[in-house]
């Protein structure tokens, strides 16, 4: 008989049989833990999400928002230099517009969506719109000083940490406070009120409060401006940007302090006192420094015209579809005649320049002393530029030489700015052709493809600015004011020739030195005859113009102004010599 040995010896059947049994009953075993890498990721991931949520947590409760906008900037900044990068190249020519507009949306919802000080900055950087590419132009020529209101109880809180009493009632600052905002800018928003009096008849006055938001942001915002301009230089385009940064950091920063901007007021108002010609033309309201603090700013309540109501400033004049019975005298010319007065005297004898002319800024009502005849208000004290004497001769001397065509003298005033294209430079300042170049020339750049046309726009720009640190930075804001006032005149269809009033005022400058000696101050005199001879040209054109203007409104046919003219005769100049299409939009400021 055969005997089967278990291969477990000593072992049962029955146990055996047990333990198996037991081993298909019994828990699995256990799963190997998770890889510690991962591990270590998903924890990593949960802190950074953490961190991020609790920044912009802290960021947007405590700091306006000012770290998430100079990401948005920086991000935004990014992607253009990447979309550059890599579609700026020969082979892709024909999309070169696409790209020029992609660039030009993202630049403006940057502006539009921060908001604040940036609208300042971008308007800033648009002040040399016309030297970019042409949808730039567009989308900075809407980029208006406007914002919604924050309500009342930011505006109290603001007021009471100023003057530490409630804007109104027995133990208040006025004694009528409006709560709506009667106007509302990127920084500020504007407030009527009524001062107190024992009578009860107090003064309606301006309260002008500063946003909260921005004492926060503006270091944020100027640091990323400044970041910004150095990368656009050092990486992104190759082209001098970033040494105007500090200049117009200064400036904006200077803008935030309401106080300065009570002293800026009474200065205006004390140079206009002093020139007989603008004395009983130009007025500036008064304001109440004492009621005045960094944040908030009272002045005299002005009821007036606004410049930028086109409509509404003829009928009152007299002029358009429904004039005044009772018309001012003068008409829109005597408006924009005693405009470009006021600021060639602010540029060429007191060398003190109001940036920011905008039609917004300018009122027209009836004169308090003589109510036939019209008033000019300049409001907004904000952004002033003090020039130095050595500038205002050197200024006066270009406009001069502007006139008159001397090449030479045009040539030496750039160089020494440190500008390598004086026919550019003077055709930018004059808002007129220096220069024309030939039909050949027009051809030659229309034959090109839009990739050569931009390098060949970068190739002269970099040319223009040979060295930085000779460039007088006023000429930033100078170049606004002039660019702001052609277009107001404009608007209005050129009343006034703006370029023999602004050269008349430079050469007459010039006359008025008061380190000239009789002889040097008899030369001049003659000097200012024989200009006053060679503006016979500017003025023939001028009247000409005007005179094709009445002949068409005659029939009523609509016809183009002297600065649309000059406007015209500057795109065919630029595109000829220069490469650069301007837009409709690139004279506005």
């Amino acid at each position: 008989m055969l005997r089967i040995v278990s291969p477990l010896r000593g072992q049962s059947l029955s146990t055996l049989i047990f333990r198996r049994a037991s081993s298909r009953t019994s828990a699995p075993p256990p799963l190997k833990s998770k890889d510690p890498w991962s591990r270590k990721l998903a924890r990593r991931t949960a802190y950074t999400g953490l961190a991020i949520g609790s920044i912009y947590a802290v960021d947007l409760q405590y700091n306006e928002s000012s770290i998430g906008r100079n990401v948005r900037t920086l991000w935004t900044c990014g992607l253009i230099a990447l979309d550059y990068k890599l579609n700026f190249r020969p082979e892709l020519s024909d999309d070169i517009p696409a790209l020029h507009q992609r660039v030009a949306d993202r630049v403006y919802d940057l502006l539009t969506t921060n908001g604040g000080l940036y609208i300042k900055i971008g308007q800033a950087i648009g002040n040399n719109a016309a030297l970019l590419p042409q949808p730039l132009q567009e989308k900075f020529a809407k980029l208006f000083d406007d914002a919604p209101q924050v309500s009342y109880s930011v505006v109290k809180s603001v007021l009471k940490a100023e003057y530490g009493m409630e804007p109104a009632g027995p133990n208040g600052i006025f004694e009528v406070f409006e709560e709506q905002a009667v106007a509302s800018a990127s920084i500020a928003q504007v407030h009527r009120a009524k001062l107190k009096s024992e009578d009860g008849n107090g003064e309606w006055v301006a309260v002008k409060v500063q946003k909260p938001a921005i004492s926060t942001q503006v270091e944020w915002d100027l640091g990323a401006f400044h970041i910004v301009m150095w990368l656009y230089e050092n990486y992104f385009f190759h082209m001098p940007a970033y040494f105007v940064a500090g200049f117009i950091s200064d400036h904006l920063r200077r803008e935030l302090d309401f106080r300065l901007e009570a002293r800026n007021a009474l200065q205006t108002m004390e140079f206009i006192k002093s020139e007989p010609l603008l004395a009983d033309k130009v007025y500036i309201p008064k304001v109440y420094p004492e009621l005045s603090t960094k944040k908030v700013l009272v002045a005299e309540w002005i009821d007036g015209v606004r410049l930028s109501d086109k409509k509404g400033i003829q009928s009152l004049m007299g002029e358009g579809a429904t004039p005044n019975p009772s018309p001012l005298r003068g008409g829109t010319k005597w408006i924009l005649d005693t405009m470009v007065q006021l600021f060639s005297a602010q540029i060429f004898s007191w060398g003190w320049v109001h940036c920011d002319p905008h039609p917004g800024n300018i009122l027209i009502r009836p004169n308090p002393s003589a109510p036939q005849k019209p008033q000019f208000v300049l409001i907004d004290h904000g952004l002033y530029v003090r020039v130095t004497e050595t500038f205002r001769q050197q200024y006066a001397t270009l406009w001069k030489a502007l006139m008159m065509m001397d090449f030479e003298t045009i040539t030496s005033v750039a160089h020494s700015w440190g500008i390598g294209t004086p026919d550019l430079f003077a055709s930018a300042t004059l808002m007129k052709p220096v220069r024309f170049g030939g039909q050949k020339e027009r051809e030659k750049f229309d034959a090109m493809s839009q990739y050569d046309r931009s390098v060949l726009i970068k190739l002269r720009l970099q040319g223009f600015l040979t060295d930085t640190d000779k460039m007088p930075k006023e000429l930033v804001f100078i170049g606004r004011n002039m660019r702001i006032v052609q277009g107001n005149n404009q608007m209005f269809g050129s009343p006034v020739n703006r370029i023999r009033i602004t050269g008349s005022w430079a050469s007459k400058s010039l006359t008025r030195n008061p380190n000239l000696t009789s002889r040097q101050r008899l030369r001049e005199y003659t000097k200012y005859l024989t200009f006053l001879a060679a503006t016979f040209t500017i003025d023939a054109a001028f009247y000409y113009t005007r005179f094709k203007q009445w002949v068409r409104s005659w029939f009523g046919l609509a016809s183009d102004g002297f600065e649309d003219e000059l406007e015209r005769t500057m795109k065919v100049f630029a595109k000829a010599n220069f490469g650069m299409e301007l837009s409709d939009t690139a004279f506005q400021g």
